[in-house]
């Protein structure tokens, strides 16, 4: 598998390492080499099977739409765009292609979106429920696309569409810590999950990479985790 990697922040670079470990070829393209989405014109995209992106909430719309212009398979790991989810689903089924995103390509917080669905059960009983995210300080969107999934999930879980909002922190180093609290007058249920590094959204980015070749189609993450 021939892999294009958009952008060398601190997850790309991951990502591009675990590709090679698996044997996959890998260019790298960051934000001088990729200005006006030169790096992303069909000649340069002939080989590619694959375009990974790790960028920011500004460009991936743009990265998106010329992925789908030539014709090739994405996997979008960058969040902060999903007012355009709808367009950017019909633009994707419309054009043949096949793109999987995911707010969090880590198997374990995907595990927690299923135990955060449970636990929502708690707000049919009186419970109330915030949750807390924190990320590190350069982190451009809040809050975070993990925490929106994990509202999205609590409420459509409970079928309360108006409780459990988010409080956002940026600060330090932190990779991503999320946190559920549901609260009574009787006690308390508190669910973290603290990411240690980055490692498990790369090494979830590149087996999503493989499972989305010569797929079409718009794909979440947390729909197809289980079969990789």
């Amino acid at each position: 598998m021939r892999l294009l990697l958009l952008g060398r922040g601190k997850t790309g670079s991951l990502v591009a390492e675990v590709a090679r470990e698996r044997q996959h070829p890998i260019r790298i393209a960051g934000a001088a080499e990729n200005a006006g989405c030169a790096a992303l014109a069909v000649g340069k995209l002939a080989e590619i099977d694959v375009v990974i992106d790790f960028t920011a909430p500004h460009c991936v719309l743009a990265n998106i739409e010329a992925c789908v212009r030539a014709g090739k398979n994405m996997v979008v790991g960058t969040t902060g765009w999903h007012s355009e989810f709808d367009r950017v689903r019909q633009l994707v089924e419309q054009s043949g292609t096949g793109l999987l995103h995911g707010s969090n390509f880590s198997i374990g917080i995907n595990l927690f979106y299923d135990v955060a669905r449970a636990a929502a059960a708690a707000l049919q009983h009186g419970y109330s429920g915030q949750i807390f995210e924190r990320h590190h300080a350069q982190k451009k969107d809040a809050p975070s696309g993990t925490a929106v999934v994990l509202q999205r999930a609590i409420r459509e879980a409970s079928g309360k569409h108006d409780d459990v909002e988010i409080t956002s922190f940026r600060e330090g180093e932190v990779v991503g810590m999320h946190e559920v609290v549901l609260e009574s007058s009787a006690d308390r249920i508190y669910l973290c999950h603290d990411a240690k590094s980055r490692q498990g959204f790369a090494e979830g980015a590149v087996r999503a990479a493989e499972w989305l070749v010569g797929k079409k189609g718009f794909f979440d993450f947390k729909d197809v985790w289980r079969e990789l």
